[in-house]
Order: structure tokens, then sequence, then C-alpha cells
């Protein structure tokens, strides 16, 4: 693995040695293919570098501790500093086998998300349009751009259906899992009598 990551890095070194040059923008279709690959490999570069870098530091806090010559105070901090770079370690590892996945053709496209209210009547339709703006706060937290390009509203601030398109990089890569029905249980607005009502969408 460690292997494949040291081509990759070089890899991402040779396309930035190459974007910097004067003539890069003379192609703008290779231009923008080039750049849109440097910046698929950039996470892992990133994570790459991340990795080599507390491998190294790990390997010194282990030379300091067999040499030993340490005082006690300073073996405990190397011993703990030490026992915190592996950990760290085995996180980035498990985050590098990941994202050296294949990758979906499809992850960096748009979406359209459908939302329609089930059973539960007017409660589910406020119920979908409570799901339909956490989506929508969602993609924004990400960057993305969202239009509700379609609403049924049912008069009291529901909707009985609904369309969104978000628009961002990866968008389609976190959305794509997203599917099925949704279950709310609740004394609804609309209940006048404090009885639980389950509603779906």
């Amino acid at each position: 693995m460690l292997e494949k990551l040291r081509l990759v890095e070089e890899r991402y070194m040779e396309m930035a040695e190459r974007a910097g040059q004067p003539d890069f923008y003379a192609d703008p279709k290779a231009a923008s293919k080039l750049l849109r690959e440097q910046k698929q490999l950039e996470p892992i570069v990133t994570a790459y570098r991340s990795f080599c870098k507390a491998k190294k530091e790990a390997e010194e806090l282990r030379e300091m501790l067999d040499a030993g010559g340490l005082d006690a105070e300073m073996k405990t901090l190397c011993q703990e500093e030490y026992t915190a770079l592996k950990k760290q370690l085995e996180e980035l590892e498990q985050e590098l086998k990941v994202l050296l996945l294949p990758k979906d053709p499809n992850d960096d496209k748009n979406v359209i998300v459908e939302f329609r209210a089930g059973a539960g009547g007017d409660e589910a339709a406020l119920f979908t349009a409570e799901i339909c703006r956490m989506y929508i706060k969602y993609a924004e937290s990400r960057g993305w751009k969202t239009e509700l390009t379609s609403a049924d509203e049912n008069g009291i601030g529901g909707f009985k259906d609904a369309t969104l398109l978000i628009n961002g990089a990866g968008a389609y890569s976190r959305m794509k899992y997203e599917s099925g029905t949704h279950r709310v249980q609740r004394v609804p607005e609309t209940e006048s009598g404090g009885r639980i009502h389950t509603s779906t969408m």
C-alpha cells in the first residue's frame, strides 16, 4: 500500500509542476482534466504525508525510549506521545485504505432528491417539509447549491411532495444511499387531544 501511495504522491507532484508551466492553459480541456485529477488526489496525498510524518515521529520516539537514559518524567511523556502517535497511525491507515478504494464514476455528479408525504395526513406533510429543510441545511453546510424546483404545499407549511436539486462536487457520493421511508412518532401540531401520531415520508 505504501508503494502505491508513494506513486500517487509522485503523480500529484508531477501534476502540480505541470500546472505551474506558462503554457498550461493553452489546451483548456486538458488543463481542466488535469486539475480535476489533481483535486481528486489531494486528500490521498494529504493523508499520506500526515501518515509519513507521524510514522517518522513514532520511530524517533521509539529510538529514544529504547536507548534509555531518560528520567522518569521524560520517559512517561515520550511513552504517552508514542501511544498517541500509534493510534493516529492506525486511524490514518484506515483512512488511506478507504481513500484508495475505486471511485464510483457518478460520485461527482449533482443529485435530485424527491420527498413525498406518506401516512399521516397534514402531520406527514409537516414532517416532509422538515426533512426537506434538513437536507437543504446539510447541503449548504457542505458548500453545495440547492434549488427547490417544485413543492406542493398543504396550506399549513407542509409539503405533500417536493423536489430538491443539489449542485456540488461529490453531492452524489454523499447522497446516493439516502432513500427509503422515514418515520416520526410525536404529538403533532395538528393534534388537539395530545395523542401520539405516527407519520411517514
